[in-house]
This record gives structure tokens, C-alpha cells and sequence, in this order.
């Protein structure tokens, strides 16, 4: 069986042609037309590859690529007529992983496919997430520290799972209930401080001086690997 391949794109025409475009491939093709739809298709069953429009109804494509990078790190391409360097550079900040402009050489395209979806294999085997001595396992739904089994709760997996996907990076309060809550939570991101200092309890040595889970001021929190590096 082929990889699968989540197409979002609000032109019928468009996106029946690039469904079969990628069926040439081999690749299991499913097509929605907003963004609502793309982020309730990924949390039902998530592709091996997202490809969307950025401009759609309901939910426009930026806000699609906002709220999934924060639960998933499927690969993204972006499909706009937008061109300009500014708005290339905004959609690669929210996570998205590569952009095509339209109109688009469907060599190009499916060349650009196929170089993501190795990025996937490559990274295919692994199912635990490690950040020095903490590992996430995402296929017991685990959580120990130094081979300890910590109990959490289903929203503090979720937040450890989202910042172990990218150790170092700084994830925003917003980006985090997105994560936990989706988007349409009616939490206040003050629900993520109190799982932080929650988490911290269990996976810091002395919690009120943590060098795992960081807070950066201004910003949000980032997950590092306790070295002090």
C-alpha cells in the first residue's frame, strides 16, 4: 500500500486533478475542501503527508497548519498564489514544511511529495520520544524519567508529547491548548501553567529550579535535555 496523502483545497477542479496526480504515484489519496474539515480528517485518521491550500473557507490554511503543528508532526505543503517573500516565510514559521506556488509543474509537485514522504520513513520506526533521561512512549502511552514510570494525565501526554517532538523549540501557551484542547477549547491558556508546574513536580528533581521543562519569559515553554546546554 501506498503512503496517504490528506489533499485540502477548496477548488473542486484543482483538487480532483492533484488527487489524480498523486493516485498516478501510488499514493491513497483522501479530499476535503475547508480547513475545518483537514483538521478534523488529521485528528480522525492523520496522513502520511498533508497537502493544503492556504486560502479556504472555515478555517484558512495558515490557521490549519497553527493548530496541527501543535499535535503533529506530519509533514505539510502548502499550495498559494501567494509569492511574495513574506508570505512564504510566515507560512514556514507556523511549521509548515514546504511550499509550492500556483501555478505549479506537477513533476515539481510529486518531486516535492516524494521528498517529504522519505522524511517520514526515515523517521517511521521510532515510536518514543527521548529528551536526555525522559522518554515519551507513544506506543505504551507512557511516560518514564530515568526509567521510572510517571503517571499522567491524558493532557500533560499530550503537552510532553508535542515539545519532545521538537526538543528546543519554543512552544507558545496558545500553541499548547491548541494541542490539548483543539481549537475549539473554551480553556484559558492559563490551564497550560497549571499542567506545567503539574508536570514539573513529576519529572524535575527540584521543581521550582526545573532544567528540563523551561518557561521563556515572554513567550512560553520549551523541552530540553536537562544537560544545562
Amino acid at each position: 500500500m501506498g503512503n496517504s496523502v490528506l489533499v485540502a483545497e477548496d477548488n473542486v477542479m484543482q483538487a480532483d486533478m492533484l488527487g489524480r496526480y498523486l493516485r498516478q504515484e501510488g499514493y491513497q489519496v483522501r479530499i476535503v475542501h475547508d480547513g475545518r474539515s483537514a483538521i478534523d480528517e488529521v485528528r480522525r485518521n492523520a496522513p502520511d503527508l498533508l497537502i493544503l491550500d492556504v486560502m479556504m473557507p472555515k478555517v484558512d490554511g495558515l490557521d490549519v497548519v497553527r493548530v496541527l503543528r501543535a499535535e503533529t508532526g506530519i509533514p505539510m505543503l502548502m499550495l498559494t498564489a501567494k509569492s511574495t517573500e513574506d508570505d512564504l516565510l510566515h507560512g514556514l514559521d507556523l511549521g509548515a514544511d514546504d511550499y509550492v506556488t500556483k501555478p505549479y509543474s506537477p513533476r515539481e509537485l510529486m518531486a516535492r511529495v516524494r521528498t517529504l514522504l522519505r522524511r517520514v520513513q526515515r523517521h517511521a520506526a521510532s515510536t518514543a520520544l527521548t529528551v536526555g533521561e525522559l522518554v515519551v512512549d507513544l506506543y505504551g502511552h507512557e511516560v518514564r524519567m530515568a526509567g521510572q514510570l510517571l503517571e499522567c494525565t491524558a493532557s500533560e501526554f499530550r503537552i510532553l508529547q508535542t515539545m519532545a517532538e521538537a526538543p528546543g523549540r519554543v512552544f507558545s501557551r496558545a500553541q499548547l491548548l491548541s494541542a490539548v484542547h483543539g481549537l475549539d477549547g473554551f480553556i484559558t491558556e492559563r490551564t497550560i501553567d497549571a499542567h506545567v508546574m503539574n508536570l514539573r513536580k513529576k519529572i524535575e528533581t527540584t521543581p521550582r529550579q526545573p532544567v528540563y521543562l523551561l518557561t521563556v519569559h515572554g513567550v512560553g515553554y520549551k523541552l530540553v535535555d536537562g544537560s544545562g546546554r
